[in-house]
């Protein structure tokens, strides 16, 4: 069992930054896949970014491809989603989401056994 928090959320200015931060307790995070996701109002959960156990392989949404960064510090157990030049578009709530082992990434929410509660991210324009 891993216990995650999500955080970092904030409000910000469009064009502006925030680096998110998904916590793991309970269980070292180095053999868990990753993946944050987010919800805006009225809207379906979608994948925003992925990352493997490893950290070699990722996965970005066309959306947000270019500006967010996934990384995973196992050694924090920790992984962050360092989201640049945001947009009122990325106004939602960020989630992250880990899985044990695999192999490679995973986009879809069915694919997590674990979810943290919620960051929300608010980007004015």
């Amino acid at each position: 069992q891993v216990q995650l928090v999500a955080s970092g959320g904030g409000l910000v200015q469009a064009g502006g930054s925030l680096r998110l931060s998904c916590a793991a307790s309970g269980r070292t995070f180095s053999r868990y896949a990753v993946g944050w996701f987010r919800q805006a109002p009225g809207k379906e959960r979608d994948i925003v970014a992925a990352i493997s156990w490893s950290g070699s392989s990722t996965y970005y949404a066309d959306s947000v491809k270019g500006r967010f960064t996934i990384s995973k510090d196992n050694a924090e157990n920790t992984v962050y989603l360092q989201a640049n030049s945001l947009k009122p578009e990325d106004t939602a709530v960020y989630y992250c989401a880990a899985r044990f082992g695999g192999s490679g990434y995973y986009t879809r929410d069915l694919n997590y056994d674990y979810w943290g509660q919620g960051t929300q991210v608010t980007v004015s324009s």
